[in-house]
């Protein structure tokens, strides 16, 4: 296989390959292991699946219907190229009998169109609007595989991980947010086996792309001082999108960033050191030499003193979290969610943000009682140690997989916790950059007193 991203190699017989699937596929069903010439693709995927507790016999659930459906179609960023995609897939998906299918980054099917019979037939595995077609739902297929692995993917027949999916092919490809970088979502070709071609990836991959490139001269940068935007979630180092330029900041320059978008009515260098800064020796005049480089990098005229403050008012994806959770959009809150606030950053009021925001989500999702949402935390790099979500989880959706990671964090627990009392440390379920931050960050009030005073 020359490229372990497409089905089927030149001159490869495809019934033969079905039948190799299929035993391979119930030999990691029954016995966990993956024989040749599954992918690597495939089979890494078939572990996720495993791992997420998502079984072969299942069926996909349906999570939005009627004016749900609507309405989060309408605000998502993807309904602006839907045109677009009917312009270019419409026409092949009908002729094909195939269907041309979009996604959310949460694997969420938002549109499903194409040929009517063919419709009809997938209505029957629930591939449709509003359904969950995600890796931790149902399994290896391409809408979902494609925003799992953040790739572009062909899955054949018996690599689909439900039974009832593997008559079926399917090639798709993320499409992403031109400014930000930020994931929206895949574009799906799914039909039958003529669709296991090189030539359907790249069509769903080159469609992709345009959809990119649409959404760009759809939202052209303002020339305007308030075009400013903040990307700093699952970020060890923010960028910031000014005038249509983006600007990598390093993870200082980020801290400050987020603080000041924080806090437009901007912060004095007493309250900018305590924010940033446990080392009480340090200086006004390393944080004056920090915003001196900031206000090189970023520009004339954005960065102000006296207090320093922004000048533009930045959108930020932590505010958009913010704003969703506070209207009770826990779904759209999820999928805004790209991960913890500047994860590596050791600056006392992130540490405090990164985990009030961390534990708002995470709180909500766990009133929320969706599996769905529990298991794309849970299965999260910053979810895979929160033990409550995994006993939340549990509670929703007992599998087997769920059930022997909820023991095994519970006994690590149960282990730790001795070492704890002895050494007078806190018991804590979250993972790291979730913890309270250390003592010297509850002195934040009177170090910023001695600094005015001194």
């Amino acid at each position: 296989m020359t490229d372990p991203w497409v089905a089927l190699e030149p001159g490869a017989d495809p019934v033969e390959r079905v039948r190799i699937l299929r035993r391979a596929h119930k030999a990691f069903t029954e016995a966990g292991t993956v024989p040749r010439p599954v992918r690597s693709v495939v089979a890494e995927s078939w572990r996720r699946s495993a791992r997420a507790g998502v079984v072969p016999d299942g069926t996909a659930r349906v999570e939005l219907m009627d004016g749900d459906l609507g309405a989060y179609r309408a605000e998502h960023p993807l309904a602006r190229v839907m045109p677009l995609f009917r312009e270019l897939m419409g026409t092949f998906a009908a002729d094909g009998e195939h269907l041309l299918a979009v996604c959310d980054a949460q694997g969420r099917l938002l549109w499903v169109e194409g040929h009517p019979a063919t419709r009809r037939q997938a209505g029957r595995m629930n591939f449709v609007p509003g359904a969950r077609w995600s890796e931790t739902s149902v399994g290896t297929n391409a809408p979902g595989t494609a925003v799992a692995v953040d790739r572009p993917v062909q899955v054949f027949a018996a690599e689909h991980f439900f039974h009832r999916v593997q008559p079926w092919t399917c090639a798709a490809a993320p499409v992403h947010d031109p400014r930000t970088g930020r994931l929206l979502g895949a574009v799906d070709i799914t039909g039958g086996d003529g669709l296991a071609h090189p030539h359907s990836l790249g069509f769903v991959q080159a469609v992709a792309r345009a959809a990119e490139s649409q959404l760009a001269l759809l939202a052209p940068p303002r020339a305007t001082s308030d075009s400013v935007e903040l990307s700093a979630l699952g970020r060890d180092e923010a960028q910031l999108v000014v005038l249509g330029r983006k600007v990598r900041l390093s993870r200082r320059h980020s801290e400050i960033l987020v603080l000041l978008a924080r806090h437009p009515e901007g912060l004095t260098g007493d309250e900018l050191l305590c924010a940033l800064y446990e080392d009480e020796s340090v200086t006004p005049v390393t944080l004056r030499a920090e915003l001196t480089r900031l206000r090189r990098l970023l520009g004339p005229g954005l960065l102000a003193s006296r207090p320093y403050r922004l000048t533009a008012l930045v959108e930020s994806d932590v505010a958009v979290v913010e704003r969703r959770l506070g209207t009770g959009a826990v779904m759209a809150a999820a999928s805004a969610y790209a991960g913890p606030l500047l994860p590596g950053s050791q600056a006392p009021a992130v540490v405090r943000l990164r985990r009030r925001l961390a534990d708002g989500l995470r709180m909500a999702l766990i009133a929320r009682r969706d599996p769905d949402l529990l298991a794309d935390w849970a299965h999260a790099p910053w979810g895979e140690e929160d033990l409550d979500v995994w006993r939340a989880l549990a509670a929703v959706r007992p599998t087997a997989a769920v059930r022997a990671r909820l023991n095994a964090l519970e006994a690590e627990l149960s282990a730790r916790l001795p070492a704890e009392l002895s050494t007078g440390l806190p018991r804590s379920a979250h993972p790291a950059w979730a913890r309270p931050v250390r003592q010297s960050d509850q002195r934040t009030s009177a170090t910023s007193s001695q600094r005015r005073r001194s």
